[in-house]
């Protein structure tokens, strides 16, 4: 059976092995999952995050838990089993859609073969379209840049939110993709990159990737990014998305919303760049995404460095919502949407 390895995953055929991002970049620390509860516990506990790389590790997940599983020659238990394992990788991180579509996917698969083939032939099948799912994310992503960089000119500086590069994604980074497509083309490309509170995901993980690509990089907080606006240092803003309705209105990480009103104020395009397994179809608009909340001791400290006391009250949504209206385009594999986009998306599913 094939293999993959790529910064961010390494599939071996009996494990499923992150690198760790909690702690980059400080330490290179690896995670070995052998079972689907390992990898539901590595998405929850973001040692492993982005939507498409979480959409690629549930697939894997999946593998795992057939293989968990595969004493049950019995088909009917074996199927029952596995809406399980489905239903542990689903109930993870509640926002990104790529989860859902990956699993759906999966399930796809397995209902088409169970009539047909035994267990052990399922499982194999299953195997092989979750490296599907994974290569395809590479070239999906390396599309994505494609379309997404004729968008920048020679010297444009960009700021972008939260990390939407090779280690949200299988490889290669879906916003950081298009600025790594413009430098391969020989664009002088500057990045601005927002720190992204409380989690540090810029910081820590954007900052990580564009230094090791020798793309010049420069970090701010959060609270900079208006002002380094209004100073006219910034061309574009280009952020990736954990789930796209059908009308045009995104989620991604919390901030993006602000970081989209600024660009609307100050005149500068805003880009949004994901694979059509980020567009939800079936979601009507933003108000309907579901929006999750996470450990309230993420706010309370700063990295590993307690900055109030634990019994102040916190509020931590991990994502906003940013209205259709101030998205310039969305690029996709398919190529750069614009408005309208209640027509233009379901357009690419066609």
């Amino acid at each position: 059976m094939d293999k993959i390895k790529t910064m961010t995953m390494e599939w071996t055929g009996n494990s499923l092995i992150f690198i760790d991002q909690r702690f980059l970049p400080l330490e290179e620390i690896y995670v070995e999952c052998k079972t689907y509860q390992d990898v539901a516990k590595s998405i929850k506990d973001m040692v492993v995050r982005g939507a498409p790389a979480i959409g690629a590790s549930a697939a894997f997940g999946y593998v795992l838990g057939a293989k968990q599983n595969q004493h049950y020659n019995e088909k009917d238990r074996f199927f029952q089993e596995m809406q399980n394992v489905k239903k542990v990788l689903g109930g993870t991180r509640p926002t990104a859609v790529n989860l859902f579509w990956a699993l759906n996917r999966m399930e796809k698969v397995m209902e088409d073969n169970l009539e047909e083939k035994n267990v052990k032939e399922i499982i194999d099948i299953l195997e092989k379209e979750a490296l599907n799912i994974a290569y395809e994310d590479i070239e999906i992503n390396k599309a994505i840049g494609r379309n997404g960089e004729k968008l920048l000119d020679d010297g444009d500086a960009v700021l972008t939110h939260c990390n939407a590069g090779a280690l949200a994604t299988v490889d290669y980074g879906t916003a950081l993709g298009v600025i790594r497509a413009a430098v391969e083309n020989g664009k002088r490309i500057h990045v601005y990159v927002d720190e992204t509170r409380p989690y540090l995901q810029g910081a820590r993980l954007t900052v990580w990737e564009l230094m090791k690509s020798g793309i010049k990089t420069t970090l701010i907080s959060d609270n900079m990014a208006g002002w380094v606006m209004k100073q006219q240092k910034i061309n574009a803003v280009i952020v990736g998305a954990d789930r796209i309705a059908r009308n045009g209105d995104f989620a991604n990480k919390i901030g993006t919303y602000s970081v989209a009103v600024l660009a609307k104020k100050h005149g500068i395009p805003f880009y949004v760049a994901a694979p059509l397994s980020t567009i939800d179809i079936e979601t009507e608009n933003g108000n309907a995404i579901p929006i999750e909340e996470r450990n309230k001791d993420e706010v309370r400290f700063c990295y590993k460095t307690r900055v109030v006391r634990d019994d102040v009250d916190v509020y931590n949504p991990a994502f906003d919502v940013t209205p259709h209206e101030l998205v310039t385009a969305i690029i996709t594999e398919k190529g750069v949407i614009r408005q309208p986009y209640e027509k233009n998306i379901p357009s690419l599913f066609v």
